[in-house]
């Protein structure tokens, strides 16, 4: 992957609920805007506008199964200008209107809930901390050793050697929604004394607010998208607290692995 490709679609990601034109996109990489929309449409199969509407769609999907926020603060953080804009880009990308959305896939995670597997789990509030991350786009199916996978990641062996020994950690953006447009971002998370770390390019550092999850221990990774609908169901049936809908994180620690699904 183009690494200014990859900054771009991470600006897009990032500013999904902003008004940004892909005109400041395309200064801050020194390209003109005809630039960026080619190459991007050459990388990803989609204009930097359809991209980030995909994006601005699929976390509209992800508030309105699991929070229960209303229609128009959803469409106010997915970056739309009003209720009637989004509820007709909603209606023509999933072929029904928002509410009508939320109501049939809550229904059917309500049901599914007895058929899932059950996982036990603790809520734990995490502090706040950052993290060193590259992006992989349609990734393969994840080992169970996080580091393994990791020794595999181009431009992981430029990482600094200090690293070596932090914890490996992977953000999943398809997540308990499964999305059209799958990224992974893998990497490991840094300790208080790795905050300054000069890093090969397709790495960045990301910050990560403190915030509460429901942490899952998971016995190999086969076990991830089970655990994220179980709590999912709980969540939307009641039975559990709600999640947010933002990006899961698989940690791993030794020889065991850590899913942590954020909450409301």
């Amino acid at each position: 992957m183009c690494q200014d490709m990859m900054r771009a679609e991470i600006w897009l990601q990032d500013t999904m609920g902003s008004q940004k034109g892909i005109e400041e996109l395309a200064s801050k990489m020194g390209y003109s805007s005809s630039q960026v929309r080619r190459r991007f449409r050459h990388y990803f199969g989609l204009s930097p506008g359809a991209y980030r509407d995909r994006l601005r769609l699929e976390k509209a999907a992800r508030l309105l199964i699991h929070t229960s926020s209303n229609i128009n603060q959803i469409a106010g953080v997915c970056g739309y200008r009003n209720h009637s804009a989004f509820s007709r880009a909603f209606q023509r990308h999933y072929e029904q209107s928002p509410r009508r959305f939320r109501q049939a896939v809550r229904v059917s995670l309500k049901r599914r809930l007895n058929a899932t597997e059950d996982f036990h789990y603790d809520i734990r509030e995490q502090p706040s901390h950052k993290a060193v991350l590259t992006r992989l786009y349609r990734p393969d199916r994840l080992r169970d050793d996080l580091r393994d996978w990791l020794r595999h990641t181009p431009g992981a062996e430029a990482l600094p050697a200090r690293l070596d020994k932090a914890h490996p950690v992977a953000i999943f953006h398809d997540r308990p929604l499964e999305g059209a447009l799958p990224r992974l971002d893998l990497g490991v998370q840094l300790s208080g004394g790795d905050a300054n770390l000069a890093l090969p390019p397709a790495f960045r550092t990301l910050h990560l607010p403190a915030q509460r999850h429901a942490c899952v221990p998971l016995q190999d990774i086969g076990q991830l998208d089970a655990a994220v609908l179980y709590m999912a169901c709980r969540g939307v049936s009641g039975e559990g607290e709600p999640i947010s809908g933002d990006a899961p994180l698989l940690l791993q620690a030794g020889h065991g692995l850590e899913l942590r699904i954020p909450l409301l």
